[in-house]
């Protein structure tokens, strides 16, 4: 069984009008020619010149700027860039470009829109040094320029999608004086923990192909040659293995992010940046922060509609100082998943206050999971390889009796052994119906996402003491504990969060291995200089031994 695409249209129209208020109604009335400026030079402290495009109202006045700086050439129609996503789009536009605002849709109704190319990429020279310290501060730099030109009222917003949601969370952290708001719309915040190195493990896949296809052919060029140097950022992610200076570089300080922010994450966003919109909804400074949820594909949430008039919404709050009603919404947002659709729902904080934290401990013996834990101890082995056929272990539930929802970060513990130094372990959670049948989601970009997923390469258990909680593990990642063959360890597993209901009659499976569930591709860990030896991974349940996964069951009101 497979559930589609539950576009946002009837609930999320309801819950947009529900929480609006008499004293917020977009004003049509000013309705905006545009002018359009290409190619403007912004400058830096370093005398280096970044390529811009304007948009703007054609009218006297000041008006709050919508700004991305990033590193997919600016003058690219999107539908040069990505034909098939431009065909679903709901409306299109002259001047649309991928993952950012349509300045068709925003300029005429008050608002500047400014595409910047990043240093080395399109039309701006420099090297290019991807996620770095020297890109944010250039990001800094431009927010300041765009907030004191004469047609700016001094308030910028950040809105954008994927890179032009990641860059958000960086910049937002060095408190630009003009950053007024900001909308990382699936965006990871920590390029290690969320992108690069799932749980330790390379993610090699989809970082290459994007780096290949993406970045390197579009990096300035004079007579058909680069004019900078390019860092080569799937390698760098190979060699730095651990979370040392390179990547402390390119997570930011969250604690100052203190702006407004809107962090919307897809569900299916599995492998990517569902974790990064969360963890960085979390641990932002911002007081006025709100975390809402979709599901369907990467950019179809963002360019619909409904979309566009929550970004409006919210911006108009922060940057026209309109009453919207935002700061008298709940903070959470949630799209859960059932077999029939997508439920809609308000929530006032994340986890949801009222979660019952419910252990299933693993039972080697018969490979089922219950609320009992077993008081024999048993183990269960299989074979962990670098090849196709590698296998795996599956943990059951009984069907369950009654409607169960599980919404909130999942941790799995296990006890492990293996006879070799190192295992990488890799979790997916799934649902079965009454037939046997799997349920699987369409997800950012995979038609056919599991519930959720989650990774560790054991000697990475280490876990940062302040960060991690009951619920959450967080792995630090700066030393290595590798594993003495035979020795029995517990490891506290990070899965991604979700939101699922389980019908009656439907079973949760846990699936533990060592390679990918194939539902997350493109985002796989396959590269055989990087992956932990060929041999037998253990895991050992009852007695002593209390593997099992939290769940966050959340009952009803």
């Amino acid at each position: 069984m497979k559930l589609r695409r539950f576009l946002l249209a009837g609930a999320l129209a309801a819950g947009i009008s529900a929480v609006c208020t008499a004293t917020y109604a977009e004003d049509v009335a000013a309705y905006y020619e545009m002018n359009i400026q290409k190619d403007v030079g912004v400058p830096l402290s370093d005398g280096t010149e970044l390529s811009a495009n304007i948009f703007r109202p054609d009218a006297e006045g000041r008006f709050p700027v919508i700004l991305t700086v990033g590193p997919y050439p600016k003058d690219y129609h999107f539908s040069e860039w990505s034909p098939e996503d431009y065909e679903e789009l709901e409306q299109k536009g002259p001047n649309m470009h991928w993952e950012t605002v349509d300045p068709d849709w925003w300029v005429p109704q008050g608002y500047v829109v400014i595409r910047v190319d990043q240093r080395g990429m399109g039309k701006s020279p420099g090297d290019v040094d991807l996620f770095s310290a020297r890109e944010t501060e250039d990001y800094r730099q431009v927010i300041e320029w765009a907030g004191t030109q004469p047609w700016s009222n001094g308030k910028v917003g950040l809105v954008g999608i994927s890179y032009f949601a990641m860059s958000q969370w960086r910049v937002a952290a060095t408190q630009p004086p003009h950053l007024a708001a900001i909308i990382p719309w699936e965006g990871a915040s920590d390029l290690y923990r969320d992108a690069m190195r799932h749980g330790g493990i390379l993610s090699n896949t989809f970082a290459k192909g994007w780096f290949g296809h993406r970045i390197k052919p579009f990096v300035h060029q004079e007579n058909g040659k680069p004019t900078g140097t390019l860092s080569d950022l799937p390698a760098l992610g190979a060699e730095h293995t651990m979370l040392d200076g390179y990547f402390e570089e390119r997570i930011p300080d969250f604690s100052k992010i203190q702006v407004p922010l809107l962090s919307s994450a897809n569900w299916g966003g599995l492998g990517l940046h569902l974790r990064g919109n969360v963890e960085g909804y979390y641990r932002a400074g911002s007081e006025n922060k709100w975390l809402h949820f979709h599901t369907g594909s990467h950019i179809e949430a963002f360019y619909s509609l409904e979309g566009r008039a929550l970004q409006k919404r919210f911006l108009d709050q922060w940057l026209k100082d309109i009453d919207t009603g935002m700061l008298r919404e709940p903070r959470i947002k949630l799209a859960v998943r059932g077999s029939e659709g997508i439920t809609y729902r308000y929530e006032n904080e994340w986890p949801i206050a009222r979660t019952e934290w419910t252990p299933y401990y693993l039972h080697a013996g018969d490979a089922s999971l219950s609320p009992a834990k077993p008081a024999a101890a048993t183990e269960a082995a299989y074979q962990a390889s670098k090849e196709a056929e590698t296998t795996s272990i599956s943990f059951s539930t009984a069907p369950f009796e009654t409607e169960t929802e599980v919404t909130g970060p999942v941790k799995l513990k296990l006890w492990v052994s293996a006879d070799v130094s190192d295992a990488d372990l890799f979790v997916a959670l799934r649902n079965f119906d009454a037939d046997g049948n799997e349920v699987t989601f369409y997800g950012a970009n995979n038609p056919e996402a599991p519930v959720s997923v989650g990774w560790l390469r054991a000697s990475h258990r280490a876990l940062d003491p302040e960060l991690s909680t009951e619920w959450r593990p967080f792995h630090a990642h700066t030393t290595e504990k590798p594993l003495t063959p035979g020795e029995i360890v517990p490891v506290e597993i990070e899965i991604w969060p979700t939101s699922m209901v389980y019908d009656k009659g439907h079973r949760l499976v846990v699936e533990v291995g060592s390679k990918d569930y194939p539902g997350v591709k493109p985002f796989f860990h396959t590269d055989p200089a990087d992956r932990s030896p060929a041999g037998t991974n253990i895991i050992h349940t009852g007695g002593d031994y209390d593997s099992h996964i939290l769940l966050p069951v959340i009952p009803a009101r």
